[in-house]
């Protein structure tokens, strides 16, 4: 049992050592999001955890971490609906779908070749069948936390950043169906029998009623926000509401062998999407909204550093299956995402490099992988072990290459030094100044 003191503690450390290392790392010309990954890793149960400092060998997340980043999700979530006006889907709402399904269901497929014909070649029992092809649907899911610290960091604005934002979007919405169907299909194989309910109707189903939540919980929002008129109450009825989505996505039902579930992505992300396109204020309450989640952020990624489990190095045979994964999964969504692009006759910045941009993952694949388990058996620890592996790479080195792919596409501008603190300073001696005093 965690007491309060020793989790407050934990999280103080969490992020102080995120922010510190986001020093070194922009001195390095790193993204803060590989920093604030790094510093997890480095307070983890395998690093200083083995001390008895921040995350230590008994490290069990307990449900007070679970709740901020399921929270930190939410924001995320909700900021990128924002990109969903309806202004801007006029102009690139075609591309981006087409974009986001096309290298989503390219990759599974790039994937799935690869590893089915690498179960072949290595030694029986290493890889089954049933387990590359659930892998082969993991590999569609992006990490929409990660793409989205790198584009606010950097202040990215331009052509490949308007596309990127609403395809990871779309994301999760085609890997929920994509990765539901293969369950069922390597379940097929396992069992010989075939589930047309979980393999079809739960999946549709789970992303129709999120989307459905969301849409509620947009209006509702829109609604209850006219109620209030100062800032700070404005921007307490915006969290309000990404809290009340979060909870209520949370929630699982069973109606005979129909499995209702929500998608907490999708939920708040058509929550801030609804809200963005009804309310004449959204923009406003969003930068608001924006500004108090940072700390929440950072906690997030550093707590998703400490718990990368680095034991998935000890084995060979995960070292052999990852790596091909990661290779492949990146050919998948580099090439799927260029000929999508291409064919829709996109900028060709868009074609040179928005798969660049895809290659981070993390939260959505993960959840994934945790659902393989219940397979039981070698099976779904190799599909979540593999999952470990390759997300531990993705999100230490895919936040750099998507900052290294939105600047040579022209998205992320040079800018010179800047310091709030300078600024503050600069600002507090102009009033002081005796040109001002005299006014």
């Amino acid at each position: 049992m965690h007491s309060t003191p020793e989790v407050l503690l934990t999280l103080s450390i969490a992020l102080l050592s995120g922010l510190l290392l986001s020093r070194l790392a922009k001195k390095m010309g790193l993204p803060a999001v590989t920093a604030y990954l790094v510093a997890g890793v480095l307070i983890g149960p395998f690093c200083l955890g083995k001390l008895g400092f921040g995350f230590s060998e008994e490290y069990n997340p307990p449900e007070y971490y679970s709740i901020l980043c399921d929270l930190a999700l939410g924001f995320i979530a909700f900021a990128i609906g924002n990109e969903f006006r309806l202004a801007q889907l006029k102009k690139i709402g075609k591309q981006a779908t087409i974009i986001g399904i096309v290298q989503a269901v390219f990759t599974t497929i790039v994937v799935d070749i690869a590893l089915i014909a690498l179960s072949f070649i290595l030694p029986e029992g290493y890889l089954p069948l049933s387990a590359a092809i659930m892998l082969g649907a993991v590999a569609t899911a992006t990490a929409p936390a990660a793409t989205l610290m790198v584009v606010r960091q950097y202040k990215a604005k331009g052509p490949v950043t308007d596309v990127l934002l609403p395809v990871v979007a779309l994301d999760d919405a085609v890997g929920l169906v994509v990765f539901a169907i293969s369950f069922g299909i390597a379940g097929a194989i396992n069992t010989g029998t075939v589930d047309a309910i979980s393999m079809i109707v739960n999946p549709v189903l789970e992303v129709v009623l999120s989307i459905a939540l969301g849409a509620v919980m947009g209006f509702l929002f829109t609604l209850c926000e006219q109620f209030f008129h100062s800032r700070s109450k404005r921007m307490a009825i915006s969290v309000t509401f990404v809290m009340l989505t979060v909870a209520i996505s949370s929630l699982k039902f069973e109606i005979g062998e129909v499995h209702i579930a929500f998608s907490g992505l999708l939920a708040c992300m058509m929550l801030g999407t609804i809200f963005c396109n009804i309310c004449d204020f959204s923009e406003e309450l969003m930068e608001r909204a924006d500004r108090w989640t940072v700390p929440l952020l950072v906690l997030f990624f550093v707590i998703s550093g400490a718990e990368l489990d680095l034991s998935v190095f000890q084995n060979w045979i995960y070292i052999v299956i990852g790596g091909a994964y990661i290779i492949f999964r990146c050919i998948g969504k580099y090439f799927g995402a260029r000929l999508s692009a291409k064919a829709t006759k996109c900028d060709d910045n868009i074609v040179k490099y928005l798969g660049i941009t895809l290659f981070p993952q993390a939260g959505v694949a993960l959840g994934m992988a945790s659902q393989a388990l219940e397979f039981g058996g070698d099976i779904g620890v190799l599909v979540q072990s593999i999952t470990l592996f390759s997300v531990l790479v993705y999100e230490l080195v895919g936040p750099y290459f998507t900052k290294v792919a939105l600047t040579k596409a022209g998205d992320i501008k040079a800018e010179g030094k800047t310091s709030a603190r300078e600024e503050a300073k600069a600002k507090l001696l102009e009033s002081d100044s005796p040109k001002n005093k005299k006014k």
